[in-house]
């Protein structure tokens, strides 16, 4: 009786410093966020979409990384992986012209809705077809490529729309942490799956978590408030007059065309490679948990000392590093070089997401 009156007191003073102790959290949230420049604080949309690409990377890291060793795992083929990337990377700029469409001539969160629902059902697909995805790996890389085009377009049309240009620098920054923390988790979790179930049961586990999240996601960007654009033109057939005329611009579009065909060799190639030297995929995502935390500090320097007019700087630094890393492999195959090229690739990253 008089042990079981002694719990009883212990509990509510348990829940009482649990309570105070969330308090003091909050209050020192709140008097963070005073300290910060009315014009540089963030709106409730900024937050909704955070949370929404937060959700969409938790998803996308950990399937996008283990979907390249789950083909890998039924083929061995560098050949099939490098098609499907290379069939997605070619899908993309023409859903992605007619996600611009639809965002003119309707509201961009009609294409980011598509996007983020088609991804989802790409991943459901997957789960559904199992080891028959090789079959069709093909329309899959087409499905996926159709897919994240819509995002994409969606995404970087309301990131504008949610942020100004005193708060830009900052929301992209923030960004570039969720981001990146979401890329810490994912892959981590998805490795310890993978290598806590027999054969592939692990990688359908993991295509079924991604299916959720962006799930979540899609319902999370239901707190966005849709927006007609007043400007109904699409201007994408006068490309080629802009290109002639503003030369700066052409050289940031080959610049990042340039950096696109990178990203998509960077999509499955060092994954597979260090997946061969190590032989487990619970090794690939810890490591990717390593490259993700560069990237969050990276992101923390950026939202901290990143301005509008130091941009081609930064592009510099990072196109530099990534060449660095480049020579790495290039010298030597081996677990060093390619960890060592992971990683300039890890800190460069968020220093070419300053506009």
């Amino acid at each position: 009786m008089g042990k079981n009156t002694v719990q009883g007191q212990v509990r509510p003073q348990e829940r009482m410093r649990s309570t105070m102790g969330w308090l003091r959290l909050r209050e020192r949230w709140e008097a963070r966020t005073l300290s910060i420049p009315v014009e540089r604080r963030l709106s409730k949309e900024a937050g909704a979409a955070l949370f929404i690409h937060f959700c969409f990377q938790f998803g996308a890291s950990m399937s996008g990384v283990f979907l390249t060793l789950y083909l890998w795992r039924l083929t061995h083929s560098l050949w099939i992986n490098g098609l499907y990337n290379a069939v997605n990377y070619a899908v993309a700029p023409l859903a992605f012209a007619l996600g611009g469409y639809i965002i003119k001539k309707k509201d961009r969160m009609v294409t980011y809705r598509i996007g983020i629902g088609l991804i989802a059902l790409f991943y459901l697909a997957v789960v559904l077809a199992g080891e028959r995805v090789v079959d069709y790996y093909v329309l899959f890389a087409v499905f996926n490529g159709i897919s994240s085009a819509f995002y994409w377009a969606g995404y970087l049309t309301l990131m504008y729309d949610v942020s100004t240009e005193q708060n830009r620098i900052r929301f992209l920054a923030v960004n570039m942490i969720f981001f990146t923390l979401a890329g810490l988790i994912g892959p981590a979790l998805a490795g310890l799956i993978i290598r806590m179930n027999d054969g592939l049961k692990g990688y359908t586990i993991v295509f079924g978590i991604a299916f959720f999240m962006f799930l979540l996601a899609a319902l999370g960007s239901l707190r966005i408030k849709g927006k007609t654009s007043h400007h109904k033109t699409y201007y994408l057939k006068y490309v080629g007059i802009v290109m002639k005329k503003n030369r700066d611009w052409l050289k940031a579009l080959f610049g990042f065309t340039t950096m696109g065909l990178f990203q998509g060799i960077m999509l499955f190639l060092p994954n597979i490679l260090l997946f061969q030297l190590v032989g487990r995929e619970d090794l690939v995502g810890y490591l990717g948990v390593l490259y993700a935390s560069l990237s969050i500090v990276t992101g923390m320097f950026m939202s901290r000392f990143g301005r509008e007019e130091r941009a081609r700087s930064f592009m510099m630094m990072s196109t530099v590093g990534f060449l660095i890393g480049t020579l790495f492999i290039i010298w030597k195959m081996t677990l060093f070089t390619v960890i060592a090229f992971m990683i300039l690739y890890s800190i460069c990253s968020p220093r070419r997401a300053i506009p």
